[in-house]
């Protein structure tokens, strides 16, 4: 597990979260969250009194929360399998 002492060295060494966190083995929300003690996803805010005692935290860290989503139009996998089957079922005699 990451300490705050490692992300906060690498930050300050000019580091993003993100390029910190692959450094250390982490998501970029993990590292966020480490080194701020508040989740990136914005579900927990800190009280006025909290707020004074630490730096300032980046306007928007919600980016850092989540990995993007993915969602291909296509898988190279499946149509192979569709060809093949299509191809078994065009060149096979009708039971």
């Amino acid at each position: 597990m990451a300490t705050r002492a490692q992300v906060t060295q690498l930050l300050s060494e000019g580091r993003s979260f993100e390029t910190a966190a692959a450094e250390l083995g982490i998501s970029p929300g993990e590292a966020f969250m480490i080194a701020t003690g508040v989740p990136a996803d914005g579900s927990d805010d800190p009280h006025p009194d909290e707020l004074d005692q630490q730096n300032p935290l980046p306007a928007s860290p919600q980016h850092l929360s989540n990995p993007p989503a993915s969602n291909p139009t296509s898988n190279s996998a499946v149509l192979d399998w569709v060809r093949r089957r299509a191809r078994h079922e065009l060149t096979s005699p009708p039971s």
